[in-house]
């Protein structure tokens, strides 16, 4: 998705770069190229561009990265898309309710 903006400031995404070895997973496993590889470690090429999913976190061998996972738009975005195609199960979907 580029270009993706959700509120600017806001995101809970924190890179130690002490702590980071540069393996460069977190670029790889960044939906919106938040992170980079510059000078042997990962920096912030558009902090905002974060949905905060966690993937960068999840899979940082060294614990360099640091989010709130589900905290911002990326759970805002997945329950709206499911409340949108009212699945089966979700209140308001004339199941279960």
């Amino acid at each position: 998705m580029k270009g993706f903006r959700y509120l600017a400031s806001v995101v809970t995404l924190e890179l130690s770069p002490p702590l980071c070895v540069g393996c460069g997973r977190c670029v790889e496993v960044c939906p919106h190229q938040v992170f980079r590889i510059e000078d042997k470690k990962a920096a912030l090429a558009d902090r905002d561009a974060c949905m905060e999913c966690g993937a960068c976190a999840l899979n940082c061998p060294t614990s360099a990265i640091k989010v709130d996972a589900g905290v911002g738009c990326a759970s805002g975005l997945i329950n709206e898309w499911l409340r949108e195609k009212k699945l089966p199960g979700l209140k308001g979907s004339g199941c279960c309710e």
